[in-house]
């Protein structure tokens, strides 16, 4: 059986999960939020507001929402699993293991990806109508708004990784809910320390924090140097999903 055809099977499952409407909350809530914020400071004249309104939303769901949705994204596709002793029916077709646990990942990856599209698509809509009412004449930053959807994506990929492989390893759902919200409160001082390169919870908050000076009068640029940061995420996104491979269904295989 196939990666794609697994993929398949596991998006039946969550098909009538509460996983897709608590996707919507998070974002809706913060584009919201933040959109409206920046743009009682907006004149017609004003410069950057859509990447002020992009950076003032992207905060506090990059740092907070987003791992807390993912979080618990990962606890329901777990438990979904061992309700009903499906995990054992799922070891009992011809596929390995370790393909399995992948397809799982991907499936945590595609959700990401979902919430990530219903933030842009959120902050567009509320974007357009702060900007009408403020007459501000900016148009949309189309390109801008793809690239950060695909930084938020790529720099919550070492999270999601250490998040479902500490869901693999505490089976109990508030153990492992709990250890990684407690991961994810200290992520705004961590990325304020030289130790945030190896803390992948703050990784997507701190993206965001270090583009805050490029929406200022003084832009000088992002200071976010590629290495060591690319390499080091590579690192633990791979260790991370190793150890998740590794101990997937281990309760269920002994």
């Amino acid at each position: 059986m196939s990666i794609i055809e697994l993929l398949k099977i596991e998006f039946m499952k969550v098909k009538r999960s509460m996983i897709l409407p608590l996707l919507l909350i998070p974002p809706i809530l913060v584009v919201v939020s933040g959109v409206f914020s920046i743009s009682m400071y907006m004149t017609p004249e004003y410069t950057n507001a859509w990447s002020a309104m992009f950076i003032q939303s992207a905060l506090l769901f990059g740092y907070y929402l987003l791992p807390f949705s993912m979080v618990v994204v990962c606890v329901m596709i777990a438990n979904r699993e061992t309700k009903n002793n499906g995990i054992l029916k799922m070891f009992a077709l011809p596929i390995s293991k370790g393909k399995l646990a992948l397809t799982k990942f991907f499936v945590l990856l595609s959700f990401l990806a979902i919430q990530l599209l219903i933030f842009s698509l959120s902050f567009v809509i509320a974007g357009f109508i702060a900007t009408k009412i403020m007459n501000v004449t900016e148009s949309i930053p189309v390109l801008y708004l793809l690239t950060w959807t695909l930084k938020l994506f790529t720099t919550m990929i070492p999270a999601i990784s250490c998040m479902w492989a500490i869901t693999i390893l505490f089976e109990k759902p508030m153990l492992s809910m709990g250890l990684n919200l407690l991961l994810i409160i200290p992520g705004v001082l961590v990325a304020n320390t030289p130790l945030w390169i190896v803390y992948p919870y703050c990784y997507s908050g701190y993206v965001v924090s270090n583009a805050l000076h490029t929406v200022t009068a003084t832009d000088t640029g992002s200071t976010l140097s590629l290495f060591p940061f690319i390499p080091c995420a590579v690192i633990i996104s791979v260790f991370a999903i190793c150890v998740s491979i590794k101990y997937f269904g281990r309760k269920e295989m002994s």
